[in-house]
């Protein structure tokens, strides 16, 4: 069950974030993974990767995310899996958390970001809950 602290868990590092970003990318929703999408070119790489680093305190890559706690390894499964060069940011807490998978495509001209909230316990009725929560901080 979510309790107000993992509501916050969630909400404050959301805003955050979007905050730290706001009028550096634009965001759209992704329905295949259910996460705000935003794709970015080659030169806006370091200034987007300081801000995700700011606001995510663990990166994990391909050779890390075995050793993962369980929650960001259901995570690394849904989206499909790491493959070199892409990265998986979370923030602190293991059971209420979110998330940005940094995926440069194959091009090496553009990355795409998708960030998202992740809740262990919560209720589908939760999850819809705080999804649209999530769309509405990310003004999507």
């Amino acid at each position: 069950m979510l309790n107000e602290h993992n509501k916050s868990d969630i909400e404050n590092p959301c805003r955050e974030f979007f905050r730290a970003i706001e009028g550096v990318l634009s965001w759209k929703w992704d329905s295949r993974f259910e996460t705000a999408l935003a794709e970015f070119s080659g030169d806006s790489i370091d200034k987007v990767r300081s801000i995700l680093e700011s606001n995510f305190s663990i990166v994990w890559n391909s050779s890390t995310v075995g050793k993962a706690p369980d929650s960001v390894r259901m995570i690394n499964s849904h989206l499909g899996g790491l493959m070199s060069g892409q990265l998986l940011f979370t923030s602190d807490s293991e059971d209420a958390f979110i998330f940005c998978a940094w995926w440069p495509w194959g091009d090496g001209k553009t990355i795409s970001i998708r960030v998202a909230p992740f809740y262990m316990e919560a209720t589908d009725s939760e999850r819809a809950e705080l999804m649209k929560a999530f769309k509405c901080w990310f003004r999507i």
